[in-house]
């Protein structure tokens, strides 16, 4: 029995020379770890979907308030959001659509693209919530003329 497009016999029936290649045409694609429904298959679509659908009302609540012109707190929100989609990646098991990448990667990316939003929110002028000398002493050199 073949199991693989690679090892598949010719059109004559003479098994193929083993090779290193991919094949031409990808069948399948495995899913992320953790990618799995995030409640039972016969609840309805968003309770197994709800991990992403946090995150995503939670940036759209955040979108909302930055248009209401409420910048700072509005982008809080949205890092948050991300934070949080960081946290529930770390500690559920199965996260449905919030899973794209490997557990470690998809953390990583969404831990440290929230803390970012979060601080540039709170570095924000004027009248900036947190003040980092460093970065303002590199400011006033590179701009410095």
């Amino acid at each position: 029995m073949v199991t693989d497009a690679v090892s598949a016999p010719d059109a004559e029936g003479a098994p193929r020379r083993t090779t290193r290649r991919f094949p031409r045409v990808t069948r399948d694609t495995a899913r992320p770890e953790g990618g799995g429904r995030a409640a039972p298959r016969d609840a309805p679509a968003p309770a197994r979907q709800w991990p992403i659908l946090a995150v995503l009302g939670l940036v759209a609540l955040g979108l909302l308030v930055t248009a209401l012109d409420a910048f700072r707190l509005g982008t809080i929100l949205i890092g948050v959001a991300l934070m949080g989609g960081a946290a529930m990646r770390w500690t559920l098991p199965d996260v449905g659509m919030l899973a794209v990448r490997s557990r470690f990667t998809d953390m990583v990316t969404y831990g440290v693209l929230g803390l970012v939003i979060v601080l540039l929110a709170l570095m924000a002028q004027p009248h900036p919530w947190l003040e980092i000398p460093l970065l303002d002493d590199t400011l006033h050199f590179t701009v410095r003329a």
